[in-house]
């Protein structure tokens, strides 16, 4: 049995949880997320509490249990708190600032670098050199920060580009590294 899908998910207070179909529909203080499930698990909801079985032990069971748990326990987190990741920027001239719903990010390129925030996705530029993405979905604030990483990802060199905070960059060592012949 999965350790993670037998856990029980508990609702808080203020949420509001409805499962139709294995479509589970999360509606919070910070906004709806609704999701559509695999017909073959069973997703409970009762005195607060959702829980997830599985009807076998199957190999395509067994993986969509902690999955399917997984998920619907995001979406209540995101709801209640919301998820963020925090990228910074580093490299001589690199900054980033906000202007109304844009950003706009200068990256040693030839032009300007803009990105948008959308409906899901709010951002936030409280450094010349940090963004944070906010949202309540995980896998879209997720995927929009590691799409504005891509404009110019770390360089093994020196460091220089787009990161994740906390991320440790791999360095090499330059041409002076090399033993001499």
């Amino acid at each position: 049995m999965s350790r993670i899908g037998r856990m029980p998910i508990t609702v808080p207070a203020g949420v509001d949880v409805k499962v139709e179909d294995n479509t589970v529909t999360v509606k919070g203080p910070k906004g709806t997320l609704t999701q559509k499930f695999s017909k073959e698990l069973d997703i409970k909801l009762e005195d607060g509490v959702i829980t997830v079985a599985r009807p076998s032990d199957d190999k395509t069971h067994r993986s969509l249990h902690g999955l399917t748990r997984t998920l619907i326990h995001n979406m209540v987190e995101g709801v209640v708190n919301g998820y963020s990741k925090t990228l910074e920027i580093d490299g001589v001239g690199y900054r980033v600032q906000k202007q109304g719903k844009n950003v706009v990010m200068n990256l040693g390129f030839s032009h300007q670098v803009i990105v948008s925030e959308t409906d899901d996705i709010q951002l936030d530029v409280p450094q010349p050199n940090q963004i944070i993405v906010k949202g309540i979905d995980k896998q879209k604030v997720g995927q929009f920060a590691a799409e504005i990483r891509e404009k110019r990802p770390p360089e093994p060199y020196k460091g220089k580009g787009i990161h994740y905070m906390g991320e440790h960059i791999i360095r090499k060592e330059g041409k002076a590294g090399k033993g001499k012949k």
